[in-house]
């Protein structure tokens, strides 16, 4: 077979997603948060302030969980066509909003345990120095939202084709929704330091101008019990993706439903996953007495926009009526 014969049923596996915006802005908020936690930690040893010290060490999760999300942006950029990945490494985005959703609860349960321990032995607050320190660190943290905020207009190395195969590749042009779960977890980490930073000012304000020093040790639990959401419904989005769980049974059943909808063929054996956060993968083995091409069930699948990766086969049933029940 020619070279430019076999090029017809060729096509690129790489489904992963350069956000090339979003590694630089993260490696801005990086940058960020790192000035801000060094300078949060010397001038608290300089000048003995634990409420300096602790935000400063605090931040420090954050840099982490930042350093992952850029970890995982410029591995899946240099490794994007390699072919020792099946699909592309395009699951390495996932797997770092995975990792940030895991240090998020940690987070989450380290403000639990500093919530616990003040309840347990108060401490004197200085009002005037940790309020100015809660406001310092909600600027820094809006800043870094504003960077980080994704509206869906960034960069995609993918190149079109415009063949049918056996072995389908489809672009829809348009699709209607785009998940960066690595982007999403570093805007996480940011507005949990936000949040965290709103709750203190207003219990310090309290605390120092009505005496609800108690008020500290509630917003602590709140905001925990807050970002140990956003954890939780982060962890919920990255895991099916991880494992490679099938979508929603409704759209697996409306994949079936179209391909039998002629009563020509049925479906034999149907998988479907996810390759990426925004792409699935399927397998489809039919069986009917007048089989077509391949080409013409995977036309029929042509409006299931996130489908495309797909691999058709047509068995032909002689002798018994295996169309019907």
């Amino acid at each position: 077979m020619h070279e430019h014969q076999m090029s017809n049923w060729q096509h690129s596996h790489n489904f992963a997603r350069i956000n090339r915006k979003g590694e630089r802005r993260t490696k801005w908020v990086l940058l960020l948060t790192f000035a801000t936690m060094i300078v949060e930690i010397v001038a608290g040893m300089q000048f003995h302030s634990m409420a300096l010290l602790a935000d400063g060490w605090h931040m420090a999760t954050h840099v982490v969980a930042f350093m992952i999300a850029i970890f995982a942006y410029r591995y899946s950029r240099i490794h994007q066509d390699d072919q020792t990945f099946a699909f592309s490494p395009a699951k390495v985005g996932v797997l770092g909003g995975f990792a940030s959703s895991i240090a998020l609860a940690m987070v989450a349960l380290v403000m639990i345990a500093d919530s616990v321990e003040r309840l347990l032995m108060p401490e004197i607050i200085r009002f005037d120095e940790a309020i100015l320190v809660a406001q310092v660190g909600l600027l820094i943290n809006l800043l870094s939202a504003l960077l980080l905020r994704d509206h869906h207009d960034h960069d995609h190395d993918h190149d079109d084709h415009d063949h049918d195969h056996d072995h389908d590749h489809d672009h829809h042009g348009h699709r209607p929704h785009h998940q960066d779960h690595n982007l999403r977890a570093a805007y996480l980490h940011v507005m949990a330091d936000a949040l965290t930073s709103v709750l203190a000012i207003v219990a310090l304000v309290a605390g120092k101008y009505y005496g609800w020093v108690w008020l500290d040790t509630v917003m602590g639990f709140v905001g925990a019990t807050v970002v140990l959401v956003w954890a939780y419904g982060l962890i919920k989005e990255t895991s099916p993706v991880l494992l490679d769980q099938s979508p929603s049974d409704r759209y697996v059943r409306a994949m079936q439903t179209v391909l039998e909808a002629d009563g020509e063929c049925r479906v034999s054996d149907l998988h479907v996953w996810p390759v990426s956060a925004n792409h699935y993968a399927a397998i489809v083995v039919l069986v009917t007495q007048q089989p077509k091409s391949p080409v013409y069930y995977k036309n029929l699948l042509t409006n299931f926009s996130r489908l495309d990766h797909l691999t058709v086969e047509v068995n032909r049933c002689n002798g018994l009526d295996c169309v019907s029940e």
